[in-house]
C-alpha cells in the first residue's frame, strides 16, 4: 500500500491547518506582492489597487466555492455541512475568476481606474497563483486523471513523491494536476518576459493574453480529468468555459487591434509613403 501525503500542514487541538489552504494563501501573497510592484511600475495607484484585492479575494473565494457546490448540489444537498469546508478541497478556478472579474469591473467605474491597464497588472500573478494552488489540489489527491501504470509515471522522470501521491482509489493516476501547473508557471513566464516589450501589447492584450493561455491550455488538460464538473452528465464545464473564454479573447483581442484607427489605416493601403 502506498502511503498518500497528510493533508494536515499543523494541528492545534481541535483546530487542523490543511496544506491546501497554507498552498492557496502562498499563491495569493506572491501575486499581491508581484500586483503591487507592477501598479507602482505603471503609475497606478497602490491604494486603490490594494482595495481592489481586498474587496475581490473574499468574492473569488466565494465564487469558486459556490460554483463547485451548485454543480455538485446533489452531494451538497445531502451533506449541507460540507458546504463551508473548503479545506476538503472542491475551489474552482473558473467561479473565482468571474466573480473577480465582476468585482474587478464595477471598483474600476467607481474609482474611475482603467480597467484594461488594471486588468494587465493582475494576469500574470493571476496565472502565477494558479500555478501554485494546483499543489493544494495534489495535496488533497484532487483534479487527477485516468488510471495510468507506475513504468508511465517512472518515465516521466517525476519525483518519487509525486508517485506516491498519484496513488488513488486503488491506482495510479494521471498527474492532471502537474500538467496545468506546469502549463499556468510556463504562462507567466511567458507574459512576463513579454509584457513590457515596446510596442508589443495595447493596453489590455496581457490580459488577452493571459485568457487564452490559460483557456487553451485548460481545455485539453480537463479532457483528461476523472474528476471533473459535469453540464447534465454530458459536457465538461471547465472545458466548455475554457473554450468560450478562448474564443472571446482571440475575437477581442482581432477586433481591438482591427479598430486601431492606424492599423485600419493599413490595411486599407492608405499608410503615410
Amino acid at each position: 500500500m502506498v502511503a498518500a501525503l497528510n493533508p494536515i500542514a499543523l494541528k492545534f487541538g481541535p483546530f487542523e491547518i490543511h496544506w491546501y489552504g497554507v498552498i492557496i494563501a502562498t499563491g495569493v501573497v506572491l501575486a499581491v506582492v508581484l500586483a503591487m510592484r507592477e501598479a507602482d511600475r505603471r503609475q497606478v495607484s497602490s491604494d486603490d489597487l490594494f482595495n481592489l484585492i481586498l474587496w475581490s479575494l473574499p468574492f473569488a473565494l466565494i465564487g469558486a466555492r459556490l460554483y463547485y457546490v451548485l454543480f455538485e448540489w446533489p452531494y451538497y444537498a445531502a451533506h449541507p455541512g460540507e458546504i463551508i469546508a473548503i479545506w476538503h478541497g472542491g475551489m474552482a478556478i473558473y467561479g473565482s475568476l468571474i466573480a473577480s472579474a465582476i468585482v474587478f469591473y464595477v471598483f474600476c467605474r467607481r474609482h474611475q481606474l482603467p480597467i484594461w491597464l488594471v486588468l494587465d497588472i493582475a494576469a500574470p500573478t493571476v496565472i502565477l497563483g494558479q500555478g501554485i494552488g494546483r499543489w493544494g489540489n495534489f495535496m488533497n489527491q484532487e483534479a487527477f486523471g485516468a488510471q495510468t501504470s507506475l513504468a508511465f509515471l517512472q518515465g516521466l522522470h517525476l519525483p518519487n513523491f509525486i508517485i506516491q501521491q498519484m496513488f488513488i482509489n486503488g491506482a495510479y493516476r494521471q498527474p492532471t494536476f502537474l500538467y496545468e501547473s506546469v502549463w499556468d508557471l510556463l504562462g507567466f513566464v511567458v507574459i512576463m518576459s513579454l509584457r513590457h516589450r515596446k510596442g508589443l501589447f495595447k493596453q489590455g492584450e496581457v490580459f488577452l493574453l493571459y485568457v487564452s493561455w490559460y483557456a487553451f491550455g485548460r481545455f485539453f488538460i480537463e479532457g483528461m480529468r476523472t474528476d471533473s464538473l459535469m453540464l447534465f452528465n454530458l459536457l465538461r464545464v471547465s472545458q466548455l468555459l475554457s473554450l468560450i473564454f478562448f474564443i472571446v479573447a482571440i475575437g477581442l483581442w482581432i477586433w481591438r487591434r482591427y479598430n486601431d484607427p492606424l492599423l485600419v489605416d493599413y490595411l486599407a493601403g492608405n499608410q503615410k509613403k
